[in-house]
């Protein structure tokens, strides 16, 4: 399996100064998985970033990123609390939704082995936080591939989609966040706190809700409330603390 791993060998300037490396998960014989990696001396964790929209974030080969997506923008944060972040991209437009491809077994498949080879890599705590679309690969792979949490230690998901759910045997942590004032139709504050108050009390769950910051342009999108515009540093600080505190 390593020697399949195709890795880009460069150092690239994300934002504020932090320093991303590209590497190429492979898929059988089709287009690898590319994913970003910004990290922190000495991590405790790792989370993987899975954006909404359509899933293309758009990493180039130089490590510089097309979308602007609030995972976009925040990257550099999560170095603050120790904790490595890795922006995920899909080689195909994942849909949105009427069109959700994110249950599809090709991008679930593609996601355990994103979550494997950091897994080998780093040897750390594995988190899957999914925002808006998003929040859907996170509850499908939870459901579908990790309900005792064998490969990761928890999800996150944020500006939930309204048709994402978690089947009542997924026994992982999980935290909900949402922008109090998220007009997006099909992300309703419900969507969050349906999924994290529906859970047994068993299990460990957290639904935050953050307010302030602006919203510009349409209300589903990532400059919006919705994508958690100029609260960022919040967002970022509520799910590195929920994760450190599971250790």
């Amino acid at each position: 399996m390593a020697a399949r791993i195709l890795l880009a060998l460069c150092l690239c300037q994300i934002t504020l100064n932090v320093q991303g490396q590209v590497f190429d998960v492979p898929h059988q014989d089709e287009a690898p998985t590319r994913t970003l990696l910004a990290s922190t001396p000495k991590p405790q964790a790792v989370v993987l970033l899975f954006q909404g929209g359509g899933g293309l974030a758009g990493i180039t080969d130089d490590g510089s990123v097309k979308s602007k997506h609030t995972f976009v923008r925040s990257l550099n944060l999560w170095a603050q609390y120790g904790i490595d972040a890795v922006l995920v991209d899909s080689p195909y437009n994942l849909g949105h939704t009427r069109s959700n491809l994110r249950g599809r077994q090709d991008h679930l498949n593609r996601v355990d082995e994103v979550v494997r080879f950091y897994k080998a890599k780093l040897n750390l705590p594995i988190w899957i936080f999914g925002h808006s679309m998003g929040s859907s690969t996170a509850t499908y792979y939870a459901n579908e591939f990790d309900s005792s949490g064998k490969k990761i230690a928890g999800i996150i998901i944020a500006g939930t989609i309204s048709s994402a759910y978690l089947n009542q045997d997924v026994e992982i942590p999980v935290l909900g966040i949402h922008h109090q004032q998220d007009d997006c139709r099909v992300t309703p504050v419900s969507a969050t706190s349906n999924i994290i108050n529906g859970r047994s009390p068993k299990f460990i769950s957290k639904l935050e809700i953050i307010e302030g910051g602006i919203s510009e342009g349409g209300v589903c999108d990532s400059f919006a409330y919705h994508g958690f515009n100029q609260t960022e540093p919040e967002l970022i600080k509520r799910a590195a603390q929920f994760i450190l505190n599971q250790k």
